[in-house]
């Protein structure tokens, strides 16, 4: 079993920037994925970033060059540095982790960010 608990969300002006932390309650060596997804209202969730075990980082064309991944094992937190933010980035993100041995998907509840003016 793994619990993910987001942070970090909240309201900000276009152009801001936010970081979202995602703590989980096992070390990351025992997971082979993490990813942070997001959801609009009205819209499907769509997957945003991930990270592999290996270090490996890939993002929606939306976010490249805007949004940076990563994370402290020593902590066992995953983090999305969010810059240059639109108000089409609004929505609720969500942390993602798929264990390393039985391959299950674990979510977290979700944390909401805001851009307006």
């Amino acid at each position: 079993q793994v619990q993910l608990v987001e942070s970090g969300g909240g309201l900000v002006q276009p152009g801001g920037s936010l970081r979202l932390s995602c703590a989980a309650s096992t070390s990351t060596f025992s997971i082979y994925r993490m990813a942070w997804y997001r959801q609009a209202p009205g819209k499907q969730r769509e997957l945003v970033a991930t990270l592999s075990s290996g270090g490996n980082t890939n993002y929606t064309d939306s976010v490249k060059g805007r949004f940076t991944i990563s994370k402290d094992n020593a902590k066992n937190t995953l983090y999305l540095q969010m810059n240059t933010l639109k108000p089409e980035d609004t929505a609720v993100y969500y942390c993602n982790a798929v264990h390393r041995i039985t391959r299950r998907n674990y979510w977290g509840q979700g944390t909401q960010v805001t851009v307006s003016p």
